[in-house]
């Protein structure tokens, strides 16, 4: 299992959240919401420190990662974090490779 943030994404995360070498990023599960991922259920994003890290990736110093009682949500594959430029937003797909 694998976090990927890609170079489009973690420029949105600099810039619109001005994150910066240091910070921590976390993807947690929200009950809701619209996913590719999991029926029911949909990504949240915060701007905080770890507690338990199930699953992580340093891009440019940031930290980005999920806590270990969330992994169920990937349903054991990895998770490919993008920017999708027509909707000005992160968009959050399986990594089923």
């Amino acid at each position: 299992m694998k976090l990927t943030v890609t170079a489009p994404a973690v420029a949105w995360f600099k810039e619109e959240w001005g994150c910066k070498e240091g910070d921590s990023v976390r993807f947690f599960v929200r009950y809701g919401g619209v996913s590719t991922v999991q029926d029911s259920f949909s990504m949240g994003i915060a701007k905080e420190q770890p507690n338990e890290v199930g699953l992580s990736a340093v891009v440019d110093g940031i930290t980005f990662y999920m806590e270990q009682d969330e992994l169920w949500y990937m349903n054991g594959n990895g998770l490919i974090v993008d920017y999708r430029p027509a909707t000005d937003e992160v968009d959050f797909k399986l990594d089923e490779a």
